[in-house]
């Protein structure tokens, strides 16, 4: 896994660029919060394909665990992918409502990913 720091108007935002699974769990969650902390990080973007597949089963409660470490760390995240493959109403509504509140967004590129994290 690489994270690459961009500063963008005085923002520090961590890309994380990675061929592997990087989030699949609470404990790498915390990883990578403290990781991206320590560097000066308050913002993450990580692709789609660096998520376990569980994630995106709800039923699974590995996205609500993962997400409420950013939640309580209060570090805003961004996933980066299409969004649209999935057909589970519940997960849809999920991402729409993440995208309401702002903490947790899903974008379908990473320049969209920056622009709104550097917004909010």
């Amino acid at each position: 896994m690489k994270i690459n720091i961009e500063e963008i108007r005085g923002i520090k935002i961590a890309v994380i660029e990675s061929d592997e699974i990087e989030l699949s769990d609470i404990q790498s969650a915390v990883d990578i919060l403290g990781n991206c902390n320590y560097q000066g990080a308050s913002k993450i973007v990580i692709k789609e394909e660096n998520i376990t597949p569980d994630f995106f089963d709800l039923k699974t409660r590995i996205a609500g665990e993962i997400l409420q470490k950013f939640s309580n760390y209060r570090i805003q995240l961004a996933i980066v992918g299409d969004f649209t493959e999935y057909t589970s109403k519940s997960l849809q509504d999920f991402i729409y409502e993440s995208n309401k509140v702002g903490r947790i967004i899903f974008v379908d590129s990473l320049s969209v990913a920056k622009e709104r994290l550097i917004n909010s």
